[in-house]
């Protein structure tokens, strides 16, 4: 049986760039939604990055890493109650999904476009 080689953060795929698409979710409070969204990953060192994004309410701050796998990422916000995950599809294709327990739980998914390879 042989095992699977982790990946070295130096490899880590590169996510700086302005993103685009859409959002598609689902919550008790805003029923079934679809949005635009646009995601700017601003800075990546190895595997760690940061970015934000602007929606109705205002701007959301999150950092994020990718996983060993080159494949898998994560992000969190200091301001959201929920978690993001994601693949990366292709060297400009990402799909993002955030859940949110509790009161206001939430789910959605984003199919995003690297638009720009700048923030």
């Amino acid at each position: 049986m042989s095992v699977p080689a982790i990946a070295h953060a130096d490899d880590a795929p590169n996510l700086v760039g302005t993103w685009k698409g859409k959002t598609d979710s689902i919550g008790d409070i805003f029923g079934l939604r679809t949005r635009d969204r646009i995601v700017h990953i601003s800075e990546q060192t190895d595997r760690r990055f940061r970015g934000y994004f602007v929606y109705e309410d205002g701007r959301k701050d999150f950092f994020g890493i990718v996983y060993p796998d080159n494949t898998s990422f994560a992000w969190v916000s200091p301001t959201s109650k929920g978690t993001t995950h994601g693949r990366i599809l292709g060297p400009d294709h990402v799909a993002a999904c955030y859940v949110e327990a509790g009161p206001e739980a939430t789910a959605g998914c984003s199919d995003l476009t690297r638009t720009d390879k700048k923030p």
